[in-house]
């Protein structure tokens, strides 16, 4: 097989396994987990119908809150142990601590959410959740809706 040519893309497309972490990275980039070229969101952090190179559809895709979730875990936990040693070293004045600190954590999390939330689509795919999968009639979440 090629690089261009993954193994899963030429297997039964039902049982061949997605690769999960080459998938996320490609969702972290905000680009399409199986293609890896087209472009997932749209605007901010709306998530593209399907992707405009592959055509992979994503319309199943259910992220709701956990993008969101991921985003305060990982800024909160970047921001309190710096903002810590910034004013046990420093001792900088409580107002601009305090500015500089809100400034950094708005722009962190603006940074990492749609990030996030293309890796968590991505995995979605990876691991055929919510419809995600080649054949309607192999995934538990289509059957309950019929």
């Amino acid at each position: 097989m090629t690089h261009s040519d993954p193994a899963y893309l030429t297997e039964d497309p039902v049982t061949a396994e997605r690769p999960t972490w080459p998938a996320i990275r490609r969702g972290f980039a905000c680009r399409c987990p199986k293609c890896g070229k087209g472009a997932l969101l749209h605007s901010y952090l709306k998530v593209n119908d399907a992707c405009p190179n592959c055509g992979e559809d994503y319309s199943h895709q259910r992220a709701d809150d956990g993008p969101a979730y991921l985003t305060i875990l990982i800024v909160g936990h970047l921001m309190a142990p710096l903002m810590m040693y910034v004013f046990v070293e420093w001792r900088p004045e409580p107002a601009v601590m305090a500015t500089f600190f809100t400034i950094g954590t708005a722009l962190l999390s603006l940074v990492l959410l749609p990030r996030l939330k293309g890796a968590m689509v991505a995995l979605q795919w990876a691991k055929r959740m919510h419809g995600f999968s080649a054949d309607p009639a192999d995934d538990p979440a289509v059957l309950h809706h019929v």
